[in-house]
């Protein structure tokens, strides 16, 4: 069965992006996401891909899956799928944990549809008047664990936490 698990950065407000793009830029945050999900499955709405600079696009060592309800859309080295669902099952029996990578909308279909295994969430400590947040969830059945802090240095405009929660 494949791990379920989310990972995402947020600000204090629970702010995650502004305009379709992230506010910051963290690069000791930034190595976290490309370690935890190289080699994995990520998964993200259209509008989180669209986000993505192209030379990016797909995200290099993942298996990269896009959500979307425009039946002819294509994203070059992706897999698409018209529902969230339809991907889960689509890796059920894979080992690679496949990691929900946002935006808002994908993020609360996750929350609040799928049993998952684990959360990353980095808090950062600043708020950035973001126009998508991340939808609260009930914390009491998981364990939350503070896995890495990153102070303010000269890389890092604004310091943060990042926690795993689990069950």
């Amino acid at each position: 069965m494949t791990k379920l698990a989310l990972i995402v950065a947020m600000d204090e407000e629970r702010g995650i992006g502004k305009n379709n793009d992230l506010m910051w830029n963290l690069p000791n945050d930034m190595r976290f996401f490309k370690e935890m999900t190289n080699g994995q499955i990520v998964v993200m709405g259209r509008k989180n891909y669209d986000s993505i600079p192209e030379r990016f696009r797909p995200l290099p060592n993942r298996e990269n899956c896009v959500i979307t309800r425009n039946s002819s859309f294509e994203a070059p080295g992706c897999n698409v799928f018209h529902t969230l669902q339809d991907c889960i099952n689509a890796y059920k029996d894979d080992e690679r944990t496949l990691f929900i990578i946002g935006g808002g909308e994908i993020y609360r279909l996750a929350l609040e549809t799928l049993s998952l295994d684990e959360l990353y969430i980095t808090e950062i400590d600043h708020t950035f008047y973001a126009d998508t947040f991340l939808h609260s969830f009930d914390e009491n059945p998981w364990k939350k664990t503070c896995i890495q802090t990153q102070a303010v240095d000269e890389r890092h405009a604004y310091g943060f936490t990042i926690y795993k929660y689990s069950k």
